[in-house]
């Protein structure tokens, strides 16, 4: 199941929502110019690799992705839900919470595994984040989805459903591959995306949002 839009309206342009997914797609097409021995050279100069640990390629690997589908997959999500985080936050908290959401997911992967050599990359760490906040704040909002069995198709669902869900099927396949992580067999980080919801839901405590009475005459930065 995939999100394409929520019922929740945003009162300000977000900007920096589409600045972070114009990076994303500049840099993944950037990346596919290269040859595959530099791809490599560059995802392991600027991914994150646990047993090498640098603060810098924590943040550098949430700008990466492993192939078409990885990338479209993550922006589709961040636009759907990361225009409503950056209206209560204001495009400047919004970018430092992104981040930071980004950093500790990245944090608690390399908890479980510190000694891997597998970079870690994407900006999966940093959506969860955006979508344990809109969990949060907007818990019954309507997500439109779409589905298949056999056929395609859409629906609505609440967005507390819709996280629950997500949350469960992270921590079910996290669970399930965690002797792959600890063997060095590669694959999803779901340990990640956990972390990164969690820090999420504390952050959207921890950071003033504006009021949304102020919203539509205030967009500053």
């Amino acid at each position: 199941m995939i999100p394409i839009h929520d019922s929740q309206r945003s009162e300000t342009t977000p900007w920096v929502t589409s600045l972070l997914i114009a990076v994303n797609v500049f840099i993944f097409v950037y990346q596919a110019t290269m040859d595959p021995f530099t791809r490599n050279d560059f995802i392991h100069a600027y991914g994150f690799v646990p047993a090498r640990f640098a603060l810098e390629s924590m943040v550098t690997s949430m700008f990466l992705h492993g192939g078409w589908m990885h990338l479209i997959g993550n922006m589709v999500f961040l636009w759907v839900f990361g225009d409503n985080i950056e209206d209560l936050l204001g495009h400047s908290r919004y970018l430092l919470f992104y981040l930071l959401c980004g950093i500790l997911a990245a944090l608690l992967q390399f908890a479980i595994n510190p000694g891997s050599r597998i970079p870690m990359v994407g900006a999966s760490g940093a959506i969860f984040g955006v979508m344990g906040a809109y969990a949060v704040k907007f818990p019954h909002a309507r997500i439109s989805m779409i589905g298949w069995f056999i056929v395609l198709f859409t629906f609505e669902v609440r967005a507390w459903m819709v996280m629950l869900y997500y949350l469960f099927v992270n921590l079910y396949s996290g669970l399930g591959a965690i002797a792959d992580v600890l063997n060095e067999r590669g694959g999803t980080a779901f340990f990640a995306h956990l972390g990164g919801f969690g820090a999420g839901v504390a952050l959207i405590f921890l950071l003033k949002t504006r009021s949304r009475t102020r919203l539509r005459h205030d967009a500053a930065w």
